[in-house]
């Protein structure tokens, strides 16, 4: 039995470091410039996070069917669609228009902003909404117990990113947060319904959407290179080293 579901706990570990790194990082964030400044940190962080990120990916690749087999719906007419279109949505709120792409690699100096326009509108948390539909459309196609451990470890990982990102905000922002908080809601469209906020179309017009859908047709062609992926991480020395 632990044979059977080794894969699955060193993916939880490897869920927690990177939950420590990418949120303690958060954490540290006004600290840290104030020290060494924002461009300095922004650098330190992407060296953490970037190589981290890398080896769950990997590690997700090589071993997505480890374990029990639960469930097994690839044959089922319309799954294909369904996961793919599930898939895309979410990558709409994984990768929101508000993201400065320049402030990622410290070419522009990273800011800390509060939004309240676009996909804010629709959800305070995008990119937990789409952590949470991806997890979904592949946990309905992989169905192993690995998969599950992994979007267990996902999106707990993003449920926490939810508290600590407001706690932050508030920290940072005071009274203009409260009011942004009064004004959004976590769970997607629900302040759309009850009229504390109003979708704007003009909004969601803007070349970073149209980036965030090349990208998906860029991820449906690289799928046909997950095996080789997936090889090269099985013989490789991490895998080694993890087991």
């Amino acid at each position: 039995m632990a044979s059977t579901h080794h894969s699955s706990i060193v993916m939880l570990v490897l869920l927690i470091l990177f939950a420590v790194i990418h949120s303690g990082g958060a954490a540290l964030r006004t600290r840290a410039e104030a020290v060494i400044g924002a461009r300095a940190w922004r650098l330190i962080f992407a060296a953490a996070s970037i190589p981290s990120a890398v080896v769950v990916i990997g590690w997700f690749l090589a071993h997505r069917y480890d374990g029990v087999r639960l469930w097994n719906l690839q044959g089922v007419p319309g799954m294909v669609p369904v996961v793919w279109i599930g898939t895309a949505v979410s990558f709409f709120f994984l990768y929101p228009a508000t993201y400065n792409l320049l402030e990622i690699p410290a070419v522009l100096k990273p800011q800390v902003r509060l939004y309240a326009t676009g996909i804010i509108r629709i959800s305070r948390h995008p990119q937990a909404i789409g952590q949470i539909l991806w997890c979904l459309t592949h946990g309905l196609w992989i169905g192993s117990s690995f998969m599950l451990v992994t979007c267990v470890g996902l999106i707990g990982h993003h449920i926490f990113a939810v508290w600590h990102g407001d706690r932050r905000s508030k920290t940072r922002f005071g009274e203009a947060f409260d009011e942004l908080k009064a004004n959004t809601s976590i769970v997607p469209f629900a302040a759309v319904l009850d009229g504390r906020q109003q979708l704007q179309w003009q909004e969601f017009v803007r070349p970073a959407q149209l980036g965030i859908a090349i990208a998906v047709g860029i991820f449906w062609w690289a799928h046909r290179f997950i095996p080789t992926a997936a090889g090269l991480m099985r013989n490789s020395a991490l895998q080694n080293l993890l087991g």
